[in-house]
């Protein structure tokens, strides 16, 4: 048994794209949507199902999940984000990050994703977020995170101090001109909530923006379209979806 644990899963693609390669291998295998009012209620999941061989973990427990596990690798930790557990025999728990192979492949498809100059605007700053800053250093591009809340004081103080941090009241006023890509990590506009957009100023929107939004049901957000009919290219999430999802069947079977 495999599954996604999350507090809300009605959007998530993961328990089909499984299920099919799960048939397509011959596998008599399942992969469960794990519905968790409160992350501490992993613990007892785990007790009472034995054959659960490995987990994915989705919003908003991508970060809550850390203290629960016994061990993390050397990229999760540096990212501060787990999105993949494998449960080994003796029920011990390791955490991996596989969003950031992900991103790595979506950004590989956008254009000009090598610019060095102009910094982008990460929207939100949970989990995935994390992963998207975290691929951003290592590709040397410069970045800005825009979030309504900061998760705790001592990010808070570090973005502060670093100057990553940036208002969605100061994006209204400078627009885009200033930025490259601009990626959605926030759930606004997933399904069922498809008619949501983050208040933005799209009229702003110029030929050199990217726009990326991690959402992938609808395949099409708001902001996506939004950003389509400015003139700007457009990418959703699906490929992360897929190359984080391989690169965790490949964990689960090492």
């Amino acid at each position: 048994m495999y599954g996604l644990v999350g507090k809300k899963l009605g959007h998530s693609f993961s328990k089909d794209y499984f299920t099919k390669k799960f048939s397509k291998l011959n596998l008599d295998y399942s992969y469960q949507n794990i519905e968790l009012e409160n992350i501490s209620d992993i613990i007892p999941f785990i007790k009472e199902n034995k054959n659960l061989k490995g987990f994915n973990v989705t919003v908003p427990y991508k970060e809550e999940i850390i203290p629960y596990l016994d061990e993390i690798d050397t990229v999760a930790k540096e990212v501060g984000a787990v999105n993949t557990v494998k449960v080994f025999d003796d029920g011990r728990l390791k955490g991996f990050n596989t969003d950031v192979i992900g991103f790595k492949k979506l950004l590989d498809k956008t254009p000009r994703h090598r610019d060095t100059e102009t910094p982008s605007l990460i929207l939100g700053s949970g989990g995935a977020s994390k992963a998207v800053q975290y691929v951003l250093n290592k590709e040397n591009i410069p970045y800005k995170i825009v979030s309504r809340s900061f998760s705790n004081v001592e990010t808070s103080l570090l973005w502060r101090l670093s100057e990553l941090g940036v208002s969605y009241e100061e994006i209204n006023i400078t627009g885009f001109k200033p930025y490259s890509f601009i990626i959605n990590t926030t759930p606004v506009g997933m399904y069922p909530n498809i008619d949501d957009c983050l208040e933005l100023p799209y009229s702003t929107i110029e030929p050199h923006n990217i726009f990326i939004d991690l959402i992938y049901n609808p395949e099409e957000t708001l902001f996506l379209k939004k950003a389509k009919d400015f003139g700007a290219a457009a990418f959703n999430g699906m490929t992360m979806l897929y190359e984080q999802a391989e690169a965790a069947w490949e964990i689960w079977n090492s």
